[in-house]
């Protein structure tokens, strides 16, 4: 077991997680702290970093080394973005840090924060085109990404923090305000090359500001889930919240549900950003991601210990395969589950009448169906339902990430009370209620079909007749544990489709 710490020194702040990697290749995060170091406004005339800013920057280090040791860290990957870089004290500065904290700070470039930012985003989010944006205290990193590569990227010098001074943005918003900083924005946005090869493309927003808006209009609109990560949103909510943020004070801001405290002063320069860019690109979706600079380095780290690849070719497949070695008892009985559940999903369509889209999400609620038993093996199946919810499961939408554990939650028999403290449990039409039901079906049976978890079968094959739904087994010995159990899911199969699981044993 190794403790892996991931320190990014910001503009704005300074963040330190620290992620523990298991033998098996599973990992987890352990801990998480932030700092709001200001670096960005703590400047003078000549663009130093003042005596307080360095001073305040070698206290957090000095805490973050400390809590590392506590942790201990086997490895600490530490990088300073804009505020340092730009400085032209910043390299003193981290020579000062590895002296009196004895911790090594990289300076890195606007183009390898960018490339970072988008090996966390690529590899988190199922997206092929987009615009990434990267909005930190003292930069903005646009990053355009075609075929889910990375093909260019500029680092801008305007963030949330520089941005707040340089528009002379206070307490009151006044159109005045607004039209310099429309004016600042749009002067260094119109200058990218490339900006018209992203007109349409989804834009991914990276950082604490794009957080916080989707944060805003998730309290805004009622959301069934606080999960930020994917939460997708259309340009005429951003311009509502735009409107909205413009027209308070600073003390109506700190009020602001869905807002910390701290962004009060800093979110409307940063919501601006973003809505002058959404708008340049002519963009019809904004996606937040809860994954950027640290994640992207955290998996440089790990691809490169692991030996895998650094792009995951199918980051559904990758993350759900992470979480079952996190949680799974038994992980080759999930793998042959999952097996048989596509198995009788593909051979049993026409009755089913579910369309390809439900495939992905069966496949992975067998996989995950039995995660609960680490929680307590009673009731687990509501358990495996509760952690698929709140697991980070990558390539699917927050709705089916639900439909998914609502399944595996069901895998042992449908129960409406599983969503009787649900926020969407209103949101669930009844024909998708019957829906879910034939998918937590698909996954008794399947589970059924080695319920001794000792893998009898040889061979499986589902087809339909006239008379019912055929499985025809083939085992050296007579599987008595399973078709036990495929009796007792009979009973519910015949409820559901209104015919006879017909059971053929070839042995």
């Amino acid at each position: 077991m190794q403790r892996i710490a991931v320190i990014d020194i910001g503009s704005n702040s300074a963040r330190l997680v620290v992620m523990e990697l298991y033998e098996t290749g599973a990992y987890n995060l352990v801990y998480n702290q932030k700092e709001p170091l200001r670096l960005a406004s703590k400047v003078n005339k000549k663009g130093e970093i003042t005596e307080e800013g360095c001073n305040d920057t070698i206290e957090c280090l000095r805490n973050f080394a400390s809590l590392c040791k506590l942790y201990a860290a086997t490895a600490i990957i530490a990088v300073a973005t804009a505020a340092i870089r730009n400085a032209p004290n910043g390299k003193a500065l981290a020579n000062r840090i590895r002296l009196e904290t004895g911790m090594k700070v990289d300076v890195i470039s606007g183009k390898t924060e960018a490339y970072m930012s988008y090996l966390g985003v690529v590899n988190t989010l199922a997206v092929k085109d987009a615009l990434i944006f990267d909005l930190g205290g003292g930069s903005t990193e646009l990053i355009l990404v075609k075929n889910r590569k990375m093909v260019k990227s500029i680092s801008l010098p305007i963030g949330c923090v520089n941005l707040t001074y340089l528009a002379k943005i206070g307490d009151k918003i006044t159109p005045t305000v607004v039209g310099r900083l429309h004016k600042i924005i749009t002067s260094y946005v119109s200058k990218v090359p490339w900006l018209e090869e992203v007109k349409g493309l989804p834009i991914i927003g990276v950082g604490g500001t794009a957080r916080s808006i989707g944060k805003i209009d998730q309290k805004r609109i009622k959301y069934y889930t606080p999960k930020i990560h994917n939460y997708q949103m259309n340009i005429t909510s951003l311009r509502l919240i735009f409107k909205m943020l413009r027209g308070t004070t600073m003390e109506e801001r700190k009020n602001i549900s869905g807002l910390s405290v701290d962004r009060a002063d800093i979110i409307v320069a940063g919501a601006g950003i973003i809505k002058i860019l959404a708008e340049q690109v002519k963009t019809k979706k904004f996606i937040v991601s809860g994954c950027g600079l640290r994640e992207g380095l955290f998996t440089e780290y790990y691809t490169r210990k692991t030996h895998r690849p650094l792009i995951s070719k199918d980051i559904l497949t990758t993350s759900t395969e992470l979480t079952m070695t996190l949680y799974a008892s038994d992980i080759q009985h999930s793998h042959l589950v999952a097996k048989y559940a596509l198995e009788l999903f593909d051979s049993w369509g026409p009755m089913l009448k579910l369309d390809k889209s439900w495939r992905p999400l069966v496949k992975t609620a067998a996989l995950l169906h039995d995660i609960g038993i680490t929680i307590n093996y009673y009731s687990h199946a509501r358990h495996s339902g509760y952690m698929i919810e709140n697991a980070k499961i990558f390539g699917l939408t927050h709705w089916e990430v639900i439909c998914t554990a609502i399944m595996a939650a069901w895998h042992n028999g449908i129960s409406r009370s599983y969503m009787r403290s649900k926020a969407y449990k209103n949101l669930l039409p009844e024909k998708l209620y019957t829906d879910l039901g034939k998918g937590a079906l698909l996954l008794s049976i399947a589970e059924s079909l080695d319920y001794s978890q000792t893998g009898p079968l040889t061979a499986m094959h589902a087809s339909l007749s006239k008379k019912g739904a055929v499985l025809n087994l083939t085992s050296p010995i007579l599987p008595s544990i399973e078709l036990h159990q495929l009796k007792i899911v009979s009973k519910w199969f015949k409820k559901s489709f209104k015919k006879n699981l017909l059971i053929k044993i070839h042995q």
